[in-house]
């Protein structure tokens, strides 16, 4: 995992985990359902932009090794052929 990617995952993760714990205090407090479902709504779209990051980096670098400069930093060596595949894998296992 780059360097970046990682730094920027722990800021989000952290954000993450405030959304997560401000909405467990709106519970608590007996919050209006609407202003939940809002708040669950940006943590959802909070976690789909982190799997986007990640879905990205795998793809980028795993897949097509781009901005890579051994195999060393590649998660697997795939012939093109079998891109398609780890593709299609990917893109279904972020969307369940």
């Amino acid at each position: 995992m780059k360097a970046a990617l990682k730094e920027d995952s722990k800021k989000r993760l952290a954000r993450i985990a405030g959304q997560v714990n401000g909405l467990q205090k709106m519970v608590e407090t007996d919050r209006a359902c609407l202003d939940i479902l809002q708040q669950i709504v940006a943590a959802r779209a909070a976690l789909d932009q982190l799997g986007i990051s990640f879905l990205t980096e795998h793809l980028q670098t795993c897949v097509l090794h781009q901005d890579v400069d051994s195999e060393d930093e590649c998660c697997t060596h795939l012939p093109e052929n079998k891109w398609p595949e780890e593709i299609k894998t990917s893109l279904s296992r972020f969307l369940r």
